[in-house]
């Protein structure tokens, strides 16, 4: 028995990204991969070997998650949301899913490494719906066949087929421009990490002609959990303007930023001293993509809840 637990407990990370993807939510993730490791121990006689350990981990997970999104509404951002009362996504921790290197006996390691957790494709497959959603991770996140597949949802491989036909039409017309595919888009260059560090110099010192500078005209920036959101600079800037205004009834008082990793992005947590305050405390994890040389979008998530999971101090000194 202990050994049992012991190998399953190595698989808790990739599992961990699958209900995460599956579900939109670190939170609810976390939740789920407890409840993949309870029906996984009860379930251990009946597991006979005739599969991989990992993949019947992940059948249960993945039956596991299409159990809990029964009934319930897709997570995604503001931009892109059915109501303004959410619910939204959440950002996933970057340390927590760094693939583990393929040893000689678990191969299928490797294909871990091929995932994406990147926001915009989070946002597109949380169009799908959840049996969908299921076949095109285990397919073409994955890379398992479409029999294995099948037997994971206990359906057939034409269901499955021809939910994958369905799927893929419908991730296309959700995806950034020019991504037509799950192919990972590349890690962010040493230049796009000196313009993140100009973002968060200029922010900190509340400098709206450098944060000008560094936002594409087109720029798309939303703040979970709040509806509201911004598709151009000047829309962005305005907003700013308002709320790095000692003089203005929307100031938010002075901040601070530190690096941060989440879903393989460019990232950046805020930490807030308010009017009057003595010390800065949690505010938002910023999730950016750079285009062509310019931030291109932010999504900053207000989820301070969060900040332990990404290993960030509780608070800073002022």
């Amino acid at each position: 028995m202990t050994d049992f637990a012991e190998r399953a407990e190595r698989h808790r990370g990739e599992l961990r990204v699958h209900c995460y993807r599956m579900l939109g939510s670190f939170d609810e993730a976390e939740d789920l991969v407890q409840e993949v490791f309870l029906r996984a121990w009860r379930g251990r006689d009946g597991f006979e070997g005739r599969s991989s350990l990992r993949a019947w981990l992940y059948r249960i997970a993945t039956n596991a998650c299409l159990d809990f999104l029964d009934g319930r509404s897709r997570r995604t951002l503001p931009d892109q949301a059915d109501s303004p009362a959410g619910p939204w996504l959440q950002p996933f921790p970057d340390h927590l899913w760094e693939p583990a290197a393929p040893s000689a006996d678990d191969p299928e390691a490797a294909v871990v490494a091929k995932e994406t957790l990147e926001l915009a494709f989070l946002a597109a497959i949380q169009h799908l719906p959840p049996r969908q959603r299921a076949a095109t991770i285990l397919c073409d996140v994955l890379g398992w066949p479409v029999r294995q597949t099948a037997e994971a949802l206990d359906g057939s491989v034409a269901s499955v087929n021809s939910a994958l036909q369905r799927a893929r039409a419908t991730l296309r017309t959700h995806l950034p421009p020019g991504r037509s595919d799950w192919a990972p888009s590349a890690p962010p260059t040493d230049e796009d990490r000196r313009i993140l560090r100009r973002y968060m110099s200029a922010v900190e010192r509340g400098d709206l002609i450098e944060v000008a500078e560094l936002l594409a005209r087109d720029v798309r920036a939303t703040m979970p959990p709040y509806p509201e959101w911004f598709a151009d600079r000047d829309s962005v800037l305005a907003a700013l303007t308002a709320s790095w205004d000692a003089g203005s009834p929307d100031y938010i008082g002075t901040l601070r930023m530190l690096p941060a990793g989440a879903n393989g992005q460019l990232a950046a947590a805020t930490y807030r001293c308010p009017p009057g305050g003595h010390a800065y405390e949690p505010f938002g994890i910023g999730v950016l993509r750079v285009r062509d040389g310019r931030i291109a979008e932010i999504v900053a998530f207000h989820e301070p809840a969060l900040f332990p999971s990404f290993n960030l101090p509780p608070g800073l000194d002022r």
